[in-house]
């Protein structure tokens, strides 16, 4: 299959979600990609539903109550769709109505927010699966272009300044507070946009795990845009 992401050696592009999700990460490869081309009126959908909080999320039954026009009805047979199939794959996927995220204001000098660069970590195997279905889209990382921050040296004495405790632990308190989870980008690094409509595979950190972790990153939301996305 011919795509843009099909590039990166990092990344496999798919055209089912039986190829999604039935091959293990191996090699440089850890995203995968079921590249579609929807058809259907998702900004109708944004535009129907209510946003409760910063992040709201929705249920199956939101999306069967809203009053669609045809092309707003084939986008949410879509999104309906999606979630059976993650649902029926065992994971537990949740749609979610973005404004913004939280922000990390506890720290001034290293972020540990989803706008950070990072990857996610689970203690049994498992893989991060997420769809932007309008919106900003999420981005990621080559690994080689990317240093973990609690190895620059600058950002490690700092935290070795925050820390209070015997120097064996300072690991273990930076894996608390998530501090070993995100990454800077090199100088001209060259993130990968994952796009609108695509269901994206991304390695996660778990004791099990092949292949280094994605690491990726929520965007910064366009102005007077909501994001809908599907993730688990």
């Amino acid at each position: 299959m011919k795509n843009s992401f099909s590039t990166h050696s990092q990344i496999a592009v798919v055209s089912s979600f039986a190829d999604l999700i039935n091959t293990h990460f191996q090699g440089n490869e850890n995203a995968r990609c079921w590249s579609r081309n929807l058809m259907g009126d998702f900004k109708e959908i944004v535009d129907r539903l209510h946003l409760k909080e910063n992040i709201t999320e929705v249920s199956c039954e939101d999306l069967l109550a809203l009053q669609l026009s045809e092309q707003g009805q084939r986008a949410r047979e879509t999104i309906l769709n999606d979630i059976q199939l993650l649902t029926d794959f065992g994971a537990s996927p949740c749609l979610n109505l973005v404004q913004h995220y939280q922000r990390d204001d506890e720290c001034d000098f290293i972020a540990t927010d989803v706008y950070s660069y990072h990857v996610d970590r689970s203690p049994i195997a498992t893989d991060t699966f997420l769809c932007t279905y309008h919106g900003a889209a999420s981005d990621i990382l080559p690994n080689d272009q990317a240093k973990q921050k609690i190895l620059i040296p600058e950002l490690r004495e700092k935290l070795k300044a925050l820390y209070d405790g015997p120097e064996s632990g300072f690991d273990d308190f930076l894996a608390e507070y998530f501090f070993d989870l995100h990454y800077q980008p090199k100088p001209h690094a060259q993130p990968i946009n994952l796009g609108n409509g695509h269901i994206w595979r991304l390695a996660v950190d778990h004791p099990m795990q092949q292949v280094v972790p994605c690491i990726h990153r929520a965007p910064i939301e366009n102005e007077d845009e909501y994001r809908l996305l599907l993730i688990c």
